[in-house]
Order: C-alpha cells, then sequence, then structure tokens
C-alpha cells in the first residue's frame, strides 16, 4: 500500500534523496512539489525502511525551546516539551490516520528544562506523539514509561481518542505489587494521537461583543444536546460547532434576548472505562486532557476552523462564547490510573503530591488528583491555554470548574495566589469575562465571595435562598432580601460590584427548572449507581404528584413555580444565568446528574414543545427585555437601604403588604412570606454624586399559598404604577395602571413588577422609557419567536445581517 507523509525536507532531498526516489539524482537539488507528493507515487517497499530511517534521523534540527508545543512557522515545526525529570524524549511520527507509527527521533537539545527539536519544512497534518524516558520510581513521584504513548499538553488538535486497554497503565494490572510494578507492552495502538495546526483563519470583519457586565445575561448550554434534535439544523451538522452556528440557532439565542452563552466543556477530553463499559459517556465533558483542542467529537468538518467559524457568526449576532474549562484535575487520576500524558512526562511536577509519600495524590478534586496549580510551569501551561482560546479562537471568556483549585497554595486557598495573579495582571486574560465555580472538596473549599475583585461567581447561595422561600420555607425574607440586591454580604468589598454574583436557579448539574417544580426525589436510575449519585438535598417540590400529571390545576401551579422562578432571577442584581432549555419546560426526567447521558434525556427536544413551554417562553423573552429596558434592575452600584441626605432618597425601601416599611418586627417574623422592594430610580446610580433619571419599579414576591392584599404605596415624583408582570397573567399584554393605596390582590405563591409613572411636569426621561417597554412588550406579543426557523428580515444566509439589527441590550 502506498505511504504518503506529511511533511518534506531538503535535508532529506539532499542527503537520502537518491535512497528515496532513484530516478532524481541525488546532486539535483529536490524538486518543487513536496516530498509527500513523490512517495504517494512509490510503494513503501520501493526503498528500504532503514534507508527512510537514516534519512528521517538527518532532518532534525536543534529547534528553539519556546513556544511550547508543536509551532508551524511556515517552513517547518518546531517541536517543544517540557519536562523537568526526563532523560530523554522521542519525537514519534504517525500515518495521516494515527494507525501506523513511522519513526522516532530524539529531540536533540535540551534547554531550561524544555526538550525541542526542528523539522525542516514538515506540514500541519502532521501525526505525532511522545515517548518520555526518565526513572520509574512511584515512591519519588516518578512515573517515566517510554513504552507508553503521551500526547502533547500543548497540542492544538488530536487524531483518535482513547481505546481503554490494559496497556495503558504503566503498571501491570491485576499485579499483588499494584503501580509498583512496570507494564512494558506498548500503548501507541490505544491512545489518540496529536496533529500539527496551521492557525490561519480569516476573521474578515468580526468583532467581540464586549458586553457590560451589567447588561450580560448568560446562557449555559451544551454543544451537542442543543442542536442535535433541532428541526432547523442539517442533520449532518446536528451536534456539532458547525451546527450551533446554524442561523435559525443563533436567531433564536438573539430572538431570546440573551447576550452570552456559555458553553460546557469543549476542551478534548476522554470518557471514563467505567462508563464506556456501562455504555455511557462522559456527555458534559468535564474530564479534560487537551487544553489547547477543541474536541473532535463534535466537529462536522474534522477542522478547527469550525469553531471559529462559530465564534465568529455569535459574534456577528453581538453575542459572546464564554466556554466551561476544567483546569483542576485530568483524567490520569490516581496511582491506579493510566498514563495518557502528564503523569508520563513529568508526574511529580504536574500533580500535587501528599507530603507523606509521592506515591499518593491529593485529591480535592474527587477525580483522583489535582493539578498542581503553585508550580510556575503547570500555570504557564494554563495561562498560555486561555491566551490561546482568547487570541486565536476568540472567545470571550471563561467559567472555571472548581476554580478554588486554582487559588489553593501550601497553606489553603489564597486568593492573591500565584495564578490567580497572573491572570489579573495578564493583558489579555484581565479584559474577558472570569468566572469561579467558588468551591471544592477540600479542606476549606467553599470560597463564594473570595475571590479577588475582578472575578464573578457562581453563587449557589443565592441558588438555594430562592428555592426555598418559593417552595415556602419559614423565615427566608432577610436572606431573600440579601440575594436579591446582589449578595452584598459576599461580594461588598474591594470594589466589586452586584456583577460579581452569577445567580442561578438551575444549571447542568441538578434539576432543570421544570423538574424542579416537578420531582420532590432524583430518578437517576439510567446513570447504573442504583440512584445513588447525584444530590439528595435539592430544594424542590413537585406540588402534589411525583413526575408528570395530567391534573390541570397542579400543571397551572407548576407553570406559575417556573415563572416565579425566572421571573426572581432575572430581577435580581447581579450577573443571570439561564439554563438552556428553561425557557420553555424542558424535562430530564427526574435525573439531576445527567453527566453520562447522551441521549434523549439531554438533547433539547425542540419539536416537542407544548403549548405551556410556548407560553413560558414568550414569558421569558417579556423578563429580559424588562430587564435591560430598566437600569434599576441591573445597577452596577449596590442598593444599601440607606438615606441619602445630599439627595433626600433612598435607593431600596422594603415593603410590608400594608404598603409600610418592613421594621425589624416584621423581618423577623418567621411566618411573613410577603413583601414588596421598590428600586428608585432617583438614587445615585455611579459614583458621580447626581441623582438618577431612571424609572422606579416596585417589585412584590408572594410565596403564600393564599391571596395577598398588597397596598400599593406611594412614590415621590410618581401618580400612578404600571403593572408590567404578574406571573398568575403570563400573557399579560397591556401595562394597567394603578393608583397608590389600590389594593392589589397578589395570587398565591405570585410574582408582580409595577412601573412608576412620574409627573407629567417631570424632567426625567423616565416616562418615556416606561412608554418603551409597554412599546416593547406589544411588539414582543406580536412577533413570538419561532422555533426552528430565522426571524423574517434577514435573507437566506445573511449571517453578518445579525450585526446589523439593534442590540435588545439597552445602555445602562
Amino acid at each position: 500500500m502506498a505511504t504518503s507523509f506529511p511533511f518534506q525536507s531538503a535535508a532529506v532531498a539532499r542527503v537520502g534523496w537518491s535512497l528515496l526516489i532513484p530516478s532524481i539524482p541525488a546532486s539535483q537539488p529536490p524538486p518543487s512539489t513536496p516530498l509527500s507528493y513523490h512517495l504517494l507515487r512509490f510503494p513503501i517497499h520501493s526503498f528500504s525502511l532503514a534507508s527512510l530511517r537514516i534519512a528521517m534521523a538527518t532532518i532534525i534540527e536543534e529547534g528553539k525551546p519556546t513556544p511550547l508545543g508543536a509551532t508551524w512557522d511556515g517552513l517547518g515545526v518546531n517541536f517543544a516539551l517540557f519536562s523537568v525529570h526526563a532523560t530523554k524524549v522521542e519525537l514519534c511520527l504517525f500515518s495521516p490516520d494515527g494507525l501506523e507509527e513511522l519513526e522516532r527521533i530524539e529531540l536533540p537539545e535540551y534547554t531550561d528544562e524544555i526538550w525541542h527539536g526542528y523539522l525542516p519544512e514538515a506540514r500541519p497534518g502532521t501525526v505525532y506523539g511522545y515517548r518520555v524516558h526518565g526513572p520509574y520510581e512511584p515512591h519519588n513521584g516518578h512515573r517515566f514509561n517510554p513504552n507508553k504513548l503521551v500526547i502533547d499538553p500543548y497540542a492544538k488538535a488530536f487524531v483518535g481518542n482513547v481505546i481503554w486497554d490494559d496497556c495503558l497503565f504503566g503498571y501491570k494490572i491485576g499485579h499483588p505489587d499494584k503501580d509498583l510494578t512496570f507494564d512494558d507492552r506498548d500503548s501507541a495502538d490505544y491512545m489518540p494521537k496529536c496533529q500539527v495546526v496551521d492557525p490561519a483563519f480569516t476573521w474578515g470583519k468580526e468583532r467581540k461583543p464586549d458586553i457590560p457586565w451589567e447588561n450580560t445575561v448568560f446562557y449555559e448550554t451544551h454543544v451537542k444536546g442543543f442542536t442535535q434534535r433541532h428541526p432547523a439544523v442539517p442533520e449532518h451538522l446536528r451536534g456539532t460547532y458547525a451546527g450551533l452556528g446554524q442561523r435559525a440557532v443563533i436567531d433564536y439565542i438573539k430572538t431570546l434576548g440573551v447576550t452570552s452563552i456559555e458553553l460546557l466543556p469543549v476542551h478534548f477530553f476522554i470518557d471514563d472505562k467505567y462508563l464506556l463499559d456501562n455504555k455511557l459517556v462522559n456527555y458534559w465533558g468535564y474530564n479534560s486532557i487537551g487544553f489547547f483542542a477543541p474536541d473532535p467529537r463534535y466537529s462536522a468538518s474534522n477542522r478547527v476552523e469550525e469553531f471559529k467559524e462559530m465564534v465568529a457568526r455569535f459574534h456577528a449576532a453581538d453575542i459572546e462564547v464564554i466556554l466551561d474549562v476544567v483546569y483542576n484535575h485530568t483524567p490520569e487520576g490516581n496511582e491506579m490510573g493510566p498514563t495518557l500524558c502528564f503523569k508520563g512526562i513529568d508526574n511529580k511536577t504536574y500533580y500535587k503530591m501528599y507530603h507523606e509519600s509521592d506515591r499518593y495524590y491529593v485529591n480535592d478534586t474527587g477525580c483522583g488528583n489535582t493539578v498542581d496549580l503553585s508550580h510556575g510551569r503547570v500555570i504557564q501551561l494554563v495561562l498560555d491555554s486561555l491566551r490561546y482560546w482568547v487570541e486565536e479562537m476568540h472567545v470571550d471568556g471563561f467559567r472555571f470548574d472548581l476554580a478554588t483549585i486554582l487559588g489553593r497554595e501550601v497553606h489553603g486557598f489564597n486568593e492573591n495566589g500565584a495564578f490567580l495573579n497572573s491572570v489579573r495582571q495578564d493583558p489579555v486574560l484581565s479584559r474577558v469575562k472570569l468566572i469561579a465555580e467558588p468551591w471544592d472538596i477540600g479542606l476549606g473549599g467553599y470560597q463564594v465571595g473570595h475571590f479577588a475583585p475582578g472575578w464573578a461567581e457562581w453563587n449557589d447561595r443565592y441558588r438555594d435562598t430562592v428555592r426555598e422561600y418559593w417552595k415556602g420555607d419559614q423565615g427566608k425574607l432577610p436572606e431573600l432580601a440579601s440575594r436579591l440586591t446582589g449578595s452584598g454580604d459576599f461580594f461588598y468589598r474591594c470594589g466589586r460590584k452586584p456583577w460579581a454574583s452569577v445567580n442561578f436557579i438551575t444549571a447542568h448539574d441538578g434539576f432543570c427548572l421544570h423538574d424542579l417544580v416537578s420531582y420532590n426525589e432524583k430518578h437517576n436510575f439510567d446513570n447504573g449507581e442504583g440512584n445513588n449519585d447525584g444530590s439528595n438535598d435539592n430544594m424542590s417540590w413537585n406540588h402534589g404528584v411525583e413526575g408528570e400529571t395530567k391534573d390541570p390545576n397542579i400543571i397551572a401551579l407548576r407553570e406559575r413555580s417556573k415563572r416565579n422562578f425566572l421571573a426572581t432571577l432575572l430581577f435580581s442584581q447581579g450577573t443571570p444565568l439561564l439554563l438552556a432549555g428553561d425557557e420553555f419546560g424542558r424535562s430530564q426526567g427526574g435525573n439531576n446528574n445527567t453527566y453520562c447521558q447522551d441521549n434523549e434525556i439531554n438533547w433539547v427536544d425542540w419539536e416537542g414543545i407544548t403549548e405551556d413551554g410556548r407560553c413560558l417562553l414568550e414569558f421569558t423573552r417579556r423578563l429580559i427585555e424588562l430587564r435591560q429596558t430598566f437600569p434599576v434592575l441591573r445597577r452596577n452600584r449596590w442598593y444599601t437601604g440607606a438615606f441619602n441626605e445630599e439627595q433626600g432618597v433612598k435607593d431600596a425601601t422594603w415593603v410590608t403588604p400594608a404598603g409600610t416599611e418592613m421594621t425589624e418586627e416584621t423581618w423577623m417574623d418567621p411566618n411573613a412570606r410577603c413583601m414588596g422592594i421598590i428600586f428608585d430610580g432617583r438614587a445615585q446610580a455611579t459614583g458621580v454624586k447626581r441623582p438618577g433619571t431612571d424609572v422606579t419599579v416596585l417589585v412584590i414576591f408572594n410565596s403564600h399559598h393564599d391571596v395577598v392584599r398588597f397596598k400599593l404605596p406611594s412614590a415621590v415624583g410618581g401618580v400612578h404604577w404600571q403593572l408590567f408582570v404578574d406571573t398568575n397573567q403570563p400573557k399579560l399584554v397591556s401595562a394597567p395602571s394603578f393608583k397608590f393605596g389600590h389594593e392589589y390582590d397578589a395570587t398565591g405563591r405570585s410574582f408582580l413588577l409595577f412601573a412608576l409613572r412620574q409627573n407629567a411636569n417631570s424632567d426625567s426621561d423616565a416616562n418615556e422609557v416606561v412608554r418603551q417597554a409597554e412599546k416593547a412588550v406589544e411588539e414582543l406579543a406580536e412577533r413570538p419567536i419561532e422555533i426552528g426557523s430565522s426571524m423574517s428580515d434577514l435573507e437566506s444566509g445573511d449571517v453578518a445581517g445579525l450585526a446589523r439589527k439593534k442590540s435588545l441590550v439597552r445602555p445602562a
């Protein structure tokens, strides 16, 4: 069979040309056509393998220690691999499909703990891996085994995936001495291979959206799950980057009103063996090992450019792309895990070990190992990865899984730790959105509110408090008040703003919104762990029946509860995060840990959206529109409830159903479940001491099971209140007016939003904004969102046209 090689070399031509192509004299200069072309014309038996190896061995040059990874410079490829304790590194070249190892070339130079070499005129597409020599001394933290092919930590693309086999492990599986033994079987046939890429890409007029934090609405979803069942996405593109970048998909997200799509992990990751053995997969993807490569399982074209094209399309629609990233652990597990990458390159450097014995791994992640982000070279790896995704892939920010790991130093979490400080001062990374999941399972792992300025944090206290309140728990008003105003008890320090609190009711981990109001208990039997996985503390309420029901009263109450949650989320200070599908009531059948379900449990069922679902979808659009229209709902300044003597205004006033201001007694009443808050638009909006000119709003919460008669309070400068949201009236289109003192019947378990209409002679433009809000709500009702089709005013294929549409985001 004819074999081609993805490189050409003048050195080969000069030194070994007559060996490779006898018809060309060695004295002649090399032909202009690539060597791979000539090799295609000759079967492999036309020259000896020994001659080929001699020729190939001559082409390696010293190269440079930077940049790390395999770098194409237009003439050849530089290979550079960091390892402190290695004694030799071999570069292994493979056939284009990664199935045949063609040659091993020892990297000739070792500079500043980096092994490096250069292949002149090697090309993008070259498939490679490494074999790293060194001591196999588990007690000392060393697990070098050159029989195990390892992937490049800086690889930009991959060919193939892990095929689980005992030879992937550096020790002899089943031996009584366990990992202290040494396995000499070759693992290459079962390993993914790295591939050299050409980073060139024409971005054209692409412009990053750069959405202000206070205007941001996150939308969390999964590349595959969002489009796998989408009727407007061509079948061959479903579940891919190209599918997510389809115009109908982007139109939907844009029309919904969210500003930033947050994707579950897309870095190259591994499916755990025990999952595959049970016909499951690592669907969420929190098992990354290729920190520079988009996972090819989501690629329709097997091209890195496909991801870039997707980003460009989102940016054309003024939508940011945020990546969920996992730098806290790898799939190599503990001492009994496989050797895939870091463990075989420099185990003692990349992972944290117990002080008592370097044989054992610190497990602050619950995944078997913990990446040592206190080491300079490991910090460099993560920073280089992040910068690559910003500068080469043009993403707009990152959500860091188990982010406490990032700040763990010798004595525990430190917000000024080496990695966190490096990010803060980095000229590239300090300008993108940085979001922490501020916990891990290690000692002192819960760090909500303790990250440094510049970071936003997932706020699980918000989630829990809001769930408990709407479930009807007693004594929740004081904490609810804090959560609604940005959780200042956690974030009001060091100049941090309310946006630092990323508020969410549901996320990928746990119940989705429909299941939150439909199940008291988890139903995770499909995960194959006897329903023992996933959290038992969901703070959910099924409203009387476990699971699906046809009872119209229960259905109506569940739908209102969904609206209550969404309205609370989108009208709270802070940055809201909406789980994709919650806007129309997607269900996971009561499974609150769908990490391994690559099937209909996770795939969004676009064609199965019910009439109730469509109603909820339109209601969600209205909420987002109102949030963006009324700046008091998303201020970049803390509400304190203090009276400003100089301006004669109180920025926030909490009121009772009697229309009076809350007192300490009413705050402490455990049976109180109904209250209101007035966000005064006249209050100072920024650090500049001047009155605000925004619309004043009144928000009313009632988690009591019955109607509460609420006396609408008076407001300075106003004439009446206009109702924009009543979760008991989901199809409310007009904005009816109510006089001060009117006793409004707040339905049991409902949420209300009123806007203040000011005096006609007011010099504020607030009345105009209220009129704009009325008009916007009417227009939304007239143009319901179309599932599976694009906005009618765009021509077919006119992605750029999205950028010309007026953004739903209005400046504060």
